[in-house]
């Protein structure tokens, strides 16, 4: 009895391949607007699977009762407060450009708390006055350091609250995907399985697994741990009475993702307390923000992050800036994600290079 094997996907007529290539081709064209939703319900799903395999077994198997609980609980802990606190940096970030269109306009005295520092406050006195201090100076800088005139990034931002409806329809496309994801992820993955290991035989089992350790690693690593740290030093910043909390709490958090970021931002903000002639809160304030960054650092962040990658500063850096500028938010967590993806290709391609070398030297001395 002969058996003959299956057809191939690919056809071997040349038409039909063309064919296949342009509905492809036109797939990813009508669908290229749901790829950032998609993919922040892929690293979501990542990141969170293996507590949905928990709550999978307090709701008795039902995955589609444990899917739909999955999805309230996100929308409470997660997209609701982030919202509210994007929301208020917002309305914040606001009176910042109402007050740099103002000072770039009819330039702006240097604001007594950059005089009143210590050690640098003349010398930085010195420099307002020569660069800012005079009209359209804060234009000019903007525009040198980014090509972007002041009046197009404050109308940019004064828009932002404009796309509500489009920022909400990516929201729910998101929570779509993300509930078939955690009711048929199991299925997803042995077709995923079946294909891989028809393209890469030898290597899939340990890249397929690979993949959401690290999506998780990241996630857990850099994007919980940053949410926390903007939360805390939010909280500081409004107990030591620093103007827009919020906003400042959200810049931190988003520097918090970059190595150094977190401690940046609350130094900065100590030195605006001193500077401002509050001295106690300032200091009080940076001894709190290193107390909580080595508590975090020593202790939380060794025993949340487990993953096998642990990606440099600088690929960090890299990954953060090319995420932001062709994602977006999403692209925050993308970013590093990709290159962590990288990384661990490159160190498993080094890997089988050395192992063939010590192999090939063991076999030469056994001769």
């Amino acid at each position: 009895m002969s058996t003959t094997p299956p057809p191939s996907i690919m056809p071997s007529n040349s038409a039909a391949r063309w064919l296949l290539l342009l509905v492809i081709i036109a797939g990813i064209y009508f669908f290229h607007g749901f790829i950032v939703p998609v993919l922040a319900a892929l690293i979501i799903a990542f990141a969170s699977w293996p507590l949905f395999q928990h709550l999978l077994q307090l709701c008795g198997g039902s995955r589609t009762l444990a899917a739909a609980v999955a999805i309230l609980l996100i929308l409470g802990v997660l997209i609701v407060p982030l919202t509210m606190a994007f929301s208020f940096a917002l309305e914040e970030a606001q009176a910042w450009m109402a007050w740099l269109v103002e000072a770039n306009r009819e330039g702006t005295d240097v604001p007594g708390w950059i005089a009143a520092l210590p050690l640098v406050g003349a010398w930085l006195a010195e420099q307002w006055n020569e660069y800012l201090n005079h009209p359209h100076a804060i234009s000019e800088i903007i525009q040198m350091a980014s090509g972007q005139h002041l009046g197009n990034i404050s109308r940019v931002i004064m828009a932002m609250s404009g796309k509500a409806f489009s920022l909400a329809l990516a929201l729910l496309f998101m929570l779509i995907t993300l509930f078939f994801l955690y009711r048929d992820g199991h299925l997803l993955v042995r077709q995923v399985d079946r294909v891989g290991e028809e393209v890469l035989p030898a290597r899939w089992q340990r890249f397929s697994r690979m993949v959401p350790a690290t999506v998780t690693s990241t996630v857990i690593g850099m994007g919980l741990i940053a949410i926390g740290e903007g939360i805390i030093l939010g909280i500081a910043y409004w107990i030591a009475g620093v103007p827009s909390p919020v906003a400042l709490g959200l810049i931190t958090g988003v520097m918090a993702l970059i190595p150094g970021g977190a401690p940046l931002a609350f130094t900065l903000v100590s030195l605006y307390l001193v500077g401002s002639g509050d001295t106690v809160a300032g200091v009080g304030l940076f001894i709190w923000g290193s107390v909580e960054l080595f508590i975090v650092d020593k202790t939380i962040r060794p025993s949340l992050v487990g993953g096998p990658i642990k990606l440099p500063f600088l690929l960090t850096f890299f990954g953060l800036i090319g995420g932001v500028t062709t994602m977006g938010l999403v692209g925050l967590f993308i970013g590093p994600v990709l290159m962590a993806l990288l990384l661990a290709i490159w160190r498993e391609w080094v890997h089988e290079e050395d192992t063939a070398a010590a192999l090939v030297a063991e076999y030469q001395q056994s001769r």
